[in-house]
């Protein structure tokens, strides 16, 4: 059995998160954090733990950190990225950025991969 990671599927899981977290929809399942009788009363995380309160806390983390990776990078890639992002929270290869060359595609979603790699393996993420 291999132990290794694949560094693109680790790359593709973690951009496909990364974009369902910026659109503010939860991935996981579980209760809300605020109370709807108590307003702003919000449940202490030591005590939220079986909830999963603590492993949000750190999945948000790791996603400020790809978002600001991947917005401090320029134009084409970053748009690129934006679109693989997308595409893979999806499943489907159906996204692309209007600036990004079509006929440079694959080539710019390349370099974008193999940037925002060095840059998350830079910051401890991958």
């Amino acid at each position: 059995m291999n132990d290794r990671i694949n560094p693109q599927a680790a790359l593709d899981d973690l951009l496909s998160r990364w974009h369902h977290w910026g659109a503010s929809r939860p991935v996981t399942k579980g209760w809300a954090p605020k109370a709807l009788v108590c307003g702003d009363y919000r449940t202490s995380r030591q005590y939220d733990d079986t909830n999963g309160a603590l492993d949000d806390d750190l999945d948000s983390s790791t996603m400020r950190v790809v978002d600001f990776q991947v917005s401090e990078m320029a134009d084409p890639w970053r748009s690129a990225l934006y679109a693989m992002a997308r595409s893979l929270s999806c499943g489907y290869s159906v996204w692309s950025s209007p600036r990004v060359p079509p006929a440079q595609r694959a080539e710019i979603e390349a370099a974008a991969r193999v940037k925002i790699t060095a840059r998350l393996i830079a910051a401890g993420v991958l």
